[in-house]
């Protein structure tokens, strides 16, 4: 299947196509186009639009919080890994969000830096992918220790 969305992509725009490849579909194909030309891409190729106003898979509010389209990915695929979620309140806080997630200011730095080292948002999406990986395991790992992002302590052994 082929999935669009906005070129020069940070966090929100990498965090899904990875979350995509992992959980939901691992042959997908990634389009990165100009804002302006996503939904036409995507009647056009027959790909699925995401992170862009009008699209189905974007940024939503929901009991007053503010969600991302890493949310809007869980929310419609029904994934209901518990690491998963934790990793979602990283993305929104890095994606601009409010939360207490200190790691998002980590993912944040780092998404910038490989967007600047990327000579295309596929580079980008390839050099990022394992950042991902490796807060999942985080996430995975925090849980298993006892609780939640903000409220664990610890550190692996």
């Amino acid at each position: 299947m082929k999935w669009v969305t906005r070129e020069k992509g940070k966090v929100d725009r990498i965090a899904c196509p990875w979350l995509i490849q992992k959980f939901i579909d691992p042959t997908a194909e990634f389009l990165y186009v100009p804002k302006e030309e996503v939904l036409t891409v995507a009647r056009d190729q027959g790909a699925t639009p995401f992170d862009i106003p009008g699209a189905e898979l974007h940024h939503y509010e929901q009991g007053g919080k503010e969600y991302v389209s890493f949310d809007a990915f869980i929310r419609k695929y029904d994934l209901t890994d518990p690491a998963l979620a934790e990793l979602a309140k990283i993305v929104r806080v890095a994606d601009g969000g409010s939360g207490r997630e200190v790691e998002a200011a980590g993912l944040e730095a780092a998404a910038t830096g490989f967007r600047l080292l990327a000579r295309d948002d596929l580079e980008n999406q390839r050099l990022q992918f394992p950042l991902y990986d490796a807060l999942y395991a985080y996430c995975k790992w925090r849980l298993e220790a006892g609780g939640h992002l903000e409220h664990a302590g610890g550190h692996p052994t």
